[in-house]
């Protein structure tokens, strides 16, 4: 409460004088002036206006650093790590919730008791020590890891960060140490690591579940493609069978010594000339109708293994060539490939991956160009650009609408009737060409349709032999 201001009227009043008394008006012998008397007064009521203003300004002054200590108290009781503040001789001035709650005693109980007394080792008391004792300590403090004693007097490692307290003059006053329990630490850090290694199995799977839905749309192709060798084979094992019988039957007769004429009757009728003249041909023939097979169920294996880290140089125009047979063989409707370029690229990873990475675009040009109406007309070139291997492929179909260009690798986002596509095709070919090293994009062509760009950088070449 503020008291009323006096002025030199009040002064006067409560003196029992009134201002127009006859007494004032005379001349006191001896005595001062009136005005100076009005100054005297005037410059008390000035000096009490002023005290009265500071008193209002300390007021003022002391809210606020009230509210700022609530502030400053409500933050480090909110403080979820443990908060000791020392003085220089190492005794507890101030602590948080947190370190109460861990060592079973409050901030009164603890106050004044040296640090170390919460320490349950001798290491830990030392190495406190050794960081209370550094005077010229640096401002960034230092992290030791320390055993503190819990309210049952169990061992509870702590990653502590020791900083210097430095007074307005620049000396050292006490040291602050905010820690955290490394269990909590570890337990976040594990279920970091379990949460992706789970998300890596997962994204395993999705590659492996992609592939084999690429593969499934290839059976119709691959059955074909299977059974010219193995008809070639098994027509050519069929002839060897009667050449078999044809032998034997001549053999048995030379080994039963017949007439030598009887014997040129047999050869004559066996045919046993001509079919000594055919067998380098169908034995050739039946190896290369094997070998056939084989090309085939291994370049299958090899696209359906999962060998996320096998690396090794692979040959890129074999590896786009092979997507393009495979695919060739997988779709009902016919389409024109043009090679625009082809330079020959060796890059370093798994031959399988990329192979499904190309064949993925392949497919989606031949998805996208078929909602046209349009007869699929692709164009494919493989070139160098510093360092890199760079393969195009165009399509001649209505291109990316703009709204989907920064969607089109996300996972599951598709532009396809529900059920006929999984919205992971490309997204995984991105994550495996990532996964190389490289980068892929897509952008509407100047000459129409989408184009697709993969850049993998080209393998180390060997040097030459001297």
């Amino acid at each position: 409460m503020v008291p009323e201001r006096l002025s030199a009227k009040n002064l006067l009043r409560e003196s029992g004088l009134d201002e127009d008394d006859s007494a004032l008006q005379a001349p006191l012998a001896g005595a001062v002036d009136e005005a100076v008397w009005m100054d005297v007064i005037q410059k008390m009521d000035e000096v009490y206006s002023q005290l009265i203003d500071d008193e209002v300004e300390l007021e003022k002054k002391n809210a606020e650093l009230e509210q700022s200590q609530q502030f400053v108290f409500s933050v480090i009781s909110a403080m979820s790590d443990v908060l000791v503040v020392c003085d220089a001789q190492g005794r507890i001035e101030q602590t948080n919730a947190a370190l109460n709650d861990l060592v079973g005693r409050d901030e009164d109980a603890l106050r004044g008791t040296p640090f170390v007394d919460l320490l349950a080792d001798a290491d830990s008391v030392q190495r406190v020590r050794q960081v209370l004792a550094q005077t010229r300590a640096q401002r960034s403090g230092q992290v030791l890891e320390l055993q503190l004693r819990d309210a049952g007097a169990a061992s509870v490692p702590v990653d502590a960060n020791c900083t210097p307290r430095i007074d307005h003059n620049g000396r050292h006053v006490g040291t602050v140490l905010v820690g955290r329990p490394t269990a909590e630490l570890k337990r976040a850090y594990q279920e970091l690591r379990s949460a992706h290694d789970a998300l890596k199995r997962a994204q395993q799977q999705l590659i492996h579940s992609e592939k084999m839905a690429s593969l499934g749309r290839l059976v119709a192709g691959v059955a074909h493609e299977l059974n010219n060798p193995i008809s070639f084979v098994l027509g050519n094992v069929h002839a060897l069978d009667r050449y078999t019988q044809r032998l034997s039957s001549y053999l048995a007769a030379v080994h039963a010594h017949e007439p030598p004429a009887q014997l040129e009757a047999m050869r004559r009728k066996l045919r046993i000339d001509h079919m000594l003249a055919d067998l380098p041909s169908l034995i050739e023939g039946t190896m290369e109708g094997a070998q056939r097979t084989t090309d085939i169920v291994n370049g299958l294996k090899r696209f359906s293994a999962m060998d996320p880290d096998a690396r090794a140089s692979v040959d890129l125009i074999e590896v786009v060539e092979r997507a393009i047979h495979w695919i060739r063989k997988g779709v009902t409707t016919a389409f024109e490939l043009h090679w625009d370029e082809r330079v020959p690229c060796h890059v370093t990873g798994s031959g399988g991956q990329l192979q499904q990475v190309m064949m993925n675009l392949l497919q989606n040009a031949l998805d996208a160009v078929a909602a046209t109406q349009c007869t699929p007309v692709l164009h494919v070139s493989i070139t160098r650009r510093d360092g890199h291997a760079v393969f195009t492929l165009r399509d001649n179909g209505a291109g990316i609408a703009h709204a989907h260009l920064t969607r089109i690798f996300d996972p599951f986002f598709t532009t396809k009737p529900v059920g006929q596509g999984t919205g992971l095709g490309l997204s995984i070919s991105y994550g495996i060409v990532e996964q190389h090293g490289g980068t892929l994009s897509a952008q509407n062509s100047e000459q129409g349709g989408a184009e697709f760009v993969v850049e993998l950088p080209l393998a180390q070449e060997a040097p030459p032999a001297s």
